[in-house]
């Protein structure tokens, strides 16, 4: 499991230090002004390195990790707690005065500073009008999607109708369905669990209809299939395929455009620059299957998995990254909900599972 620690040092300029390890590997660390930004506020760190001498920390907290990830250039954190749990670093390399390199700046941002700042009609990936993405389009397409301003070639892809590529290789494929198309291949829905399987083993991949998903249920565009075993099958789709976005556009032009949009969007993110202080902590980090994190885990104990009746104290030992606040604050909330009850008071008392709970 990966942890995030705060700890105190003895330099008054930045007298904190914050990193997060996992299994004793350390993926990030840095010395910051503060332990956590302020409303509104960032805070100016500088990235630990391992020339830097040790001293003596007294350690301040220690939080389970749920999830970290690049998003762009910057490096996103969410700590395992309830409050003050979402944070993001951005690290910028600017060049120096005199032209010979660059210098690094990490600022540390939280939730509530990002959503702060308002930046008009500007996306998280700064797509440059003036940028040619190259597209192939399979031979087989008859009357293929246009893609203005790009470089398009006629070729065979190993899957999909329509791909962005990269220095030749492809890096991402469309998979095109009208909505005649789509009903034949629903009809023949085993076969066509196969071809999606393919499809989703591409790191970036989407199955677009042109269509809406209204239309599956309307008896004048789908004659007579039945619209609930339509509705059914294109859930049962996303939940096998989970990393294959399934996107009903509403028509042609509309799937079109959103295809060359998704594929500009897709070069953006591989020509950017990021900081290998960015890279290199998400390359190294292990991530644990989503699982609620440590609340989650004391509704899962309280409801399935201690005795009918049991006292809080044996919760703590079953859950034993669970502060005491953090077990009552949950066992409060299943007690709203109607799923246990209480017996007793004080050091005696005895949560009790409901009928039904």
């Amino acid at each position: 499991m990966a942890v995030w620690v705060e700890q105190r040092t003895q330099d008054p300029r930045f007298p904190f230090r914050i990193v997060i390890e996992q299994d004793g590997r350390v993926l990030f660390a840095f010395r910051a002004k503060a332990a956590w930004p302020g409303p509104g506020a960032q805070v100016f760190c500088l990235r630990e390195r391992e020339s830097d001498p040790g001293e003596p920390l007294e350690t301040l907290d220690r939080v389970p990790v749920r999830h970290l990830a690049r998003l762009g250039a910057k490096l996103s954190v969410t700590l395992d707690r309830a409050q003050r749990k979402r944070c993001e670093f951005l690290v910028l390399n600017k060049p120096l005065r005199d032209g010979s390199g660059t210098y690094e700046q990490v600022f540390f941002r939280t939730e509530a500073a990002v959503r702060a700042h308002r930046t008009a009609k500007r996306a998280e990936l700064s797509i440059a009008r003036e940028a040619v993405i190259d597209v192939a389009v399979d031979s087989a397409e008859r009357y293929p999607w246009t893609f203005p301003g790009a470089r398009v070639v006629r070729r065979r892809l190993p899957v999909g109708d329509y791909a962005l590529l990269h220095d030749d290789r492809v890096v991402a494929i469309a998979e095109r369905k009208t909505l005649p198309n789509l009903l034949a291949d629903l009809s023949q829905w085993k076969g066509l669990q196969q071809h999606l399987a393919e499809l989703s083993a591409w790191p970036h991949a989407a199955l677009v209809v042109e269509a809406q998903y209204g239309d599956l249920g309307d008896p004048a565009r789908i004659g007579d299939w039945p619209a609930a075993h339509l509705l059914r099958i294109v859930a049962e789709a996303s939940a096998l395929f989970p990393n294959l976005p399934v996107v009903f556009a509403g028509n042609r032009k509309l799937a079109n455009v959103w295809t060359q949009r998704w594929f500009a969007a897709v070069a953006a993110r591989l020509a950017q620059v990021v900081p290998d202080s960015v890279q290199e902590p998400v390359a190294r980090f292990e991530p644990q299957a989503a699982a609620g994190g440590v609340d989650e885990r004391i509704r899962l104990a309280a409801l399935r998995e201690l005795p009918p009746r049991f006292e809080a104290a044996l919760l703590r030992r079953w859950v034993p990254q669970a502060d005491p606040a953090r077990i009552r604050r949950v066992l409060d909330a299943l007690r709203a909900e109607g799923r246990l009850a209480t017996e007793g008071r004080g050091r005696g008392t005895r949560w009790v599972r409901l009928a039904g709970g």
